[in-house]
């Protein structure tokens, strides 16, 4: 009767500690859990700036690959957990830096919370196979849907640009922000946001003192861009240009014949001088129909703010530092022009 008794204490004592032992594992795997999820949710796991592009057509998996072999990450376990269950995600551009916890990361990647890219638009932009080519290189967006898109009037218009010709008129070289998956037109819409905010009322007011509208300054600015990227000349540049329309001279600019010819002629020669265009001002009285290149700002505010001069002609400066000699009457410029030539042959 005392065995029997005894037993069944030690089989009472055994359930307890197997209950005990059970709850405190229960305990630890629920900490455990807890645990994980507190530091999926809010621990930083990555060390660093990454910068992730998703493409269309990627999985989780195939992001989740590039994420595990990144130096940035500190605990591949953590981005494991948090992908697994994330579904579908959004292509783009994401930016994680050192704040960012796996769960957040998920999150991004499955809201499509995109961190803008910088769309620097610089150099010397001539015709729209190199605004696209610079468009392609740096968005999602290639460069020949770009040109596709850029190539269609309908397109352009939609975007604001009054016409195919005047493209240039409505983008002013400059770096801007804007998600990396924008479309072409996006893209040229934001472009034409910024030029129209860009030409506020202070620089209306100066274009009309010049008697000119926005899209004539903006075609006198890219002769002026075509002649000298020195930037302290380009005033003196202009002044010349307008001094020339004012008294109803032929501007006479070889940057507009070269346009004509799509900028594959060297060096601009007589014969060149008689194509007919209505770009050619060495044929045709007044500005051209349209910019010849993607004026720069400081081209802009050269024919919004011109030297006051009386000089009506300029040719390179027989030093080739990259200026110009001024004149006021032809017979200067003659000189100017021997000045020029004669430094030129004894350099051959």
């Amino acid at each position: 009767m005392k065995a029997t008794k005894s037993n069944s204490a030690k089989g009472g004592k055994l359930i307890v500690w197997i209950a005990a032992g059970a709850v405190v594992l229960a305990a630890c795997a629920l900490f455990l859990s807890v645990g994980r999820a507190f530091y999926d949710r809010r621990v930083p796991n990555f060390k660093g700036v990454l910068d992730l592009y998703v493409y269309p057509g990627e999985t989780v998996a195939d992001v989740q690959a590039r994420i595990l072999e990144s130096p940035q990450l500190r605990r591949k376990g953590s981005i494991r957990r948090c992908l697994a269950g994330t579904g579908e995600i959004r292509p783009g551009h994401y930016r994680v830096d050192g704040t960012c916890s796996s769960m957040y990361v998920a999150r991004m990647l499955r809201a499509g919370w995109q961190t803008p890219v910088s769309l620097t638009l610089s150099g010397t932009i001539r015709n729209r196979e190199a605004l696209a080519r610079k468009i392609g290189s740096q968005m999602l967006a290639d460069s020949a849907s770009v040109m596709a898109f850029l190539s269609v009037e309908d397109s352009v218009k939609a975007c604001g640009v009054t016409s195919a010709r005047q493209l240039f008129s409505f983008i002013i070289p400059d770096t801007y922000e804007i998600v990396w998956t924008a479309t072409p037109g996006e893209i040229l819409r934001r472009l034409v946001a910024e030029r129209n905010a860009w030409w506020n009322k202070e620089r209306r007011a100066a274009a009309a003192k010049q008697g000119l509208s926005p899209l004539e300054v903006s075609a006198l600015a890219s002769i002026v861009a075509g002649e000298s990227q020195y930037v302290p000349e380009q005033p003196k540049i202009a002044g010349v240009y307008l001094n020339r329309l004012r008294k109803g001279m032929k501007l006479q600019a070889d940057p507009t014949v070269a346009y004509c010819f799509n900028y594959e002629v060297k060096r601009i020669l007589h014969s060149h001088l008689e194509v007919d265009s209505p770009y050619n001002t060495y044929k045709y009285a007044g500005l051209p129909p349209g910019p010849i290149q993607c004026p720069p700002k400081s081209c802009l505010e050269a024919v919004l703010h011109p030297d006051n001069h009386s000089y009506l002609y300029f040719c390179a400066d027989p030093s080739f530092n990259g200026s110009h000699r001024f004149a006021s009457s032809y017979e200067d410029h003659l000189a100017n022009g021997r000045a020029y030539r004669e430094a030129l042959s004894k350099r051959k």
